[in-house]
């Protein structure tokens, strides 16, 4: 085993500068590069969450003009709907009372058209009552032509 240990001992007096070589690489590493590496990696990160955050808040954002403008929307078909309501009542308004309108002339010329024939036919009543008082004197002096101008006088009287 001294044997061993004796041939170990050159070796390891000779990895003794390579180890603090190493450990002296390991230590600038870790100040030069590891150090500034994580840094920005942490900034890194950071950054990126809050570009996240804010494209997330910028979505949310996004949503609610969407349901905004979808309320606006809504409520503008709404009165749309209630104004074209309102002018079909209004036509249909319209439409009924120009229809009582000329209902009510239709009966106002079928009333002045019955008066102008109930007068007519007065007036035609008394002409025929008046022609058949003639037609039947004119009658009995045909057929009586001598004895009706009696009666006719007689009658008269």
């Amino acid at each position: 085993m001294d044997e061993i240990l004796q041939q170990l001992e050159p070796l390891l007096l000779g990895s003794v500068p390579t180890m603090i070589l190493f450990l002296i690489l390991v230590l600038a590493y870790k100040h030069i590069l590891h150090a500034p590496l994580l840094k920005i990696l942490a900034e890194r990160r950071q950054r990126t969450q809050g570009a996240v955050e804010k494209a997330s808040e910028a979505i949310a954002a996004a949503d609610a003009k969407v349901q905004e403008y979808d309320a606006k929307l809504r409520a503008a078909k709404a009165e749309i709907y209630r104004a074209r309501e309102n002018r079909v009542k209004a036509w249909a308004t319209e439409r009924e009372s120009s229809l009582d309108a000329a209902r009510q002339a239709a009966r106002e010329r079928v009333l002045a058209a019955k008066t102008a024939l109930d007068t007519r036919a007065e007036v035609l009543k008394l002409e025929v009552e008046r022609g058949s008082d003639d037609l039947a004197a004119d009658i009995l002096k045909a057929v009586l032509p001598n004895s009706g101008n009696t009666l006719l006088a007689e009658g008269s009287r």
